[in-house]
């Protein structure tokens, strides 16, 4: 993108709404993004902050004026400039407190939407975070009326689960003046962030509204930091008070907004959604509509709803994704029909695990295993449909090659040429022939044998005639030929039926190898999902350790003790849904291995039956003919 658009923005109504221009440009990011938000009170230089992490002077829009100018949610995508293979999503959020506003909640819903769809969270402030500040983040404090983690146990306190799925959070405050000092010792910007969200004692009214917001932050944001800007040497020239000459804003700014660049993309990670699943631009744009839908019908957005939501849309993309690479290969592949059987096996083997792999890198929480089944299903059929195409390609060209060689022999039969005695023999040993030479072209093709039986059945129609009415044959010799003649077509039709046993034992051992390769990435990507999941609890857990921790260092014992009850049931659940989920994984892999012997059982039946066709044929007396 050369500029930003508008992602969210208010209609007529005041209703939020998602545009479909952004949307698009989205869907086309394939890669993981890092989205980075900045939320704050308007006129604070957001813009142009945002702007510098893009790489550019300007961009997102800046007013000259005490006005807002940013309204809604704005966007710009670029490609990361620290992180290879992957797209920095900036997101300028729509000034807090504006008092042109009409809606006392739409503050209240735009920090809720950069939360959720934000990996970093940037909030912007003047000055120094004193009470006046925190108190200003006052968003923070009505998370949990705004944003749901489970559809579920809608009573429940589920602040704790918040620590998995939120931002890390980064205060940056401009025209910092101060002296970082407490009791006369320097302190790190870290260090003076923390020291400004630290609570009181007591019980007062006072003090619980003083330790509210602050609680909510340690809470909700564990991973957070600050950046503190200098106070600008041409303050008329910064944050759009003036016109923005970038010759005019001093050297040393521009080497603190460098330095809080790399701050920001140094601490800025790929966003995630419940369990560990990559967002990419695409997975992005679907949150965005499905987080502004929930809003505009009256309910709460809620991460485990917008995950549903997605594992359907990308799981029937990931299907849809998987059988594309696999039909538009297919596709190629039929243009050189007929092939072999093995031929055709093997490249079926190949891309069915390259659709697998796709379906896998894109799929998530397909519990039940039935996207995956749908795939499978999908590309078993596209296989039947692909062998009876290169079956009916060897037939035509071994029907053509046929017809080829035995022309001669056919003109000759019209023209009565074998009506004569000894004209059996010589049909004989024309037929043999166009049979050494029929064998000799055709290659092994998967018709082979079969187009042959057929035309063997048809001659033997003429051969019959010939014979018959060959006068230099005895009646014994005569049917001495005949019943060797038979044994020369039960020959061929064994071969056959052999042929289509071999090419159905060729199929089942692709299936075989097809389904080795889907069990082994099917328990690659679980393995890799309760990775995810057991990280995304300890991370949680470590965070809740330390909180507790900072609580009893304190001295707030009463409140470290509560926690302990929370850590235990935090503990509990985490355990419960690992639980559910390994017997989820291993219910899926089951029933996948089942639909797999299903197959194979009925291809097993197929092959029992052409073995006791073949069988039978074989105990029949055989006798040797010159054509054998």
């Amino acid at each position: 993108m050369d500029k930003p658009v508008c992602i969210i923005d208010t209609d007529s109504d005041g209703k939020l709404r998602v545009q479909q221009s952004a949307l698009q440009i989205l869907q086309q990011i394939q890669q993981p993004v890092v989205v980075v938000a900045v939320v704050g009170p308007y006129r604070t230089g957001k813009s142009y902050l945002m702007n510098r992490l893009a790489g550019k002077q300007t961009g997102f829009a800046l007013g000259s004026t005490i006005e807002s100018k940013t309204k809604g949610i704005w966007m710009w995508c670029v490609p990361h400039p620290t992180k290879a293979g992957t797209t920095l999503v900036l997101l300028d959020t729509e000034g807090l407190g504006d008092v042109d506003k009409g809606d006392p909640k739409h503050d209240t819903n735009i920090f809720c939407l950069a939360v959720l769809l934000s990996s970093t969270l940037v909030y912007n402030s003047r000055g120094t975070i004193d009470n006046k500040a925190v108190m200003e983040l006052q968003y923070v404090t009505e998370i949990t009326e705004c944003i749901k983690v489970r559809s579920s146990d809608e009573d429940a306190d589920e602040s704790s689960e918040f620590v998995k799925f939120f931002p890390s959070f980064i205060w940056a405050v401009r025209d910092f003046t101060l002296e970082r000092k407490i009791d006369g010792k320097d302190v790190t910007e870290d260090e003076y962030l923390e020291f400004a969200l630290k609570l009181k004692q007591g019980t007062s009214r006072n003090v619980m509204e003083y330790n509210f917001p602050r609680e909510c932050i340690q809470k909700y944001f564990p991973s957070r930091k600050c950046f503190t800007f200098p106070f600008p040497t041409a303050p008329e020239n910064m944050y759009c008070l003036g016109s923005l000459d970038s010759a005019a804003i001093s050297s040393e700014f521009l080497k603190v907004t460098d330095n809080f660049c790399k701050f920001v993309f140094k601490d800025s990670s790929v966003k995630r959604l419940k369990d560990g699943y990559t967002v990419t631009g695409r997975v992005l744009g679907h949150l965005a509509k499905t987080y502004v839908d929930t809003i505009n019908i009256g309910s709460v957005p809620c991460l485990e709803n917008a995950v549903i939501a997605m594992a359907m849309i990308e799981n029937e993309a990931a299907v849809k994704e998987g059988l594309d690479i696999y039909q538009s290969a297919m596709e190629k592949l039929k243009d050189s029909f007929p092939l072999k059987m093995k031929d055709v096996s093997s490249e079926h083997r190949n891309l069915s695990n390259m659709a697998t792999q796709v379906f896998m890198k894109r799929s998530f929480r397909d519990t039940d295993g039935n996207y995956l089944k749908s795939l499978e299903e999908n590309i078993s059929k596209l296989f039947d449909g692909y062998l009876c195409q290169n079956e009916q390609a060897s037939k035509r060209q071994c029907e053509d090659l046929l017809s080829s060689l035995s022309a001669p022999m056919m003109k000759k039969l019209e023209q009565g040429f074998y009506a004569k005695p000894g004209g059996y023999d010589l049909f004989c040993k024309d037929l043999e022939d166009i049979r050494k030479k029929y064998n000799s072209q055709t290659n092994k093709e998967v018709k082979a044998e079969e187009v042959l039986e057929e035309f063997l059945k048809q001659r033997s129609v003429d051969s019959k005639a010939i014979l018959q009415a060959d006068k230099k044959l005895t009646e014994k010799e005569k049917k001495i030929k005949e019943e060797k003649e038979k044994a020369v077509l039960l020959k061929q039709e064994v071969k056959a039926k052999e042929e289509k046993q071999r090419q159905l034992e060729e199929k089942m051992e692709a299936e075989r190898q097809s389904n080795e390769e889907r069990m082994r990435q099917m328990k690659e990507k679980m393995d890799e999902e309760m990775r995810l999941q057991r990280e995304e609890a300890e991370r949680a857990m470590d965070s809740k350790l330390k909180e507790q921790a900072d609580l009893l260092e304190k001295g707030f014992k009463e409140k470290a003790d509560r926690m302990s009850q929370e850590i235990e049931e935090f503990k509990r659940r985490s355990a419960e849904a690992e639980t559910n989920r390994a017997k989820e994984f291993a219910a899926t892999i089951e029933n996948a291995n089942r639909r797999h012997e299903e197959t194979m059982t009925m291809m097993m039946q197929n092959h029992r039956e052409q073995m006791t066709a073949i069988m039978q044929m074989n105990a029949h007396p055989s006798a040797e003919c010159r054509i054998s």
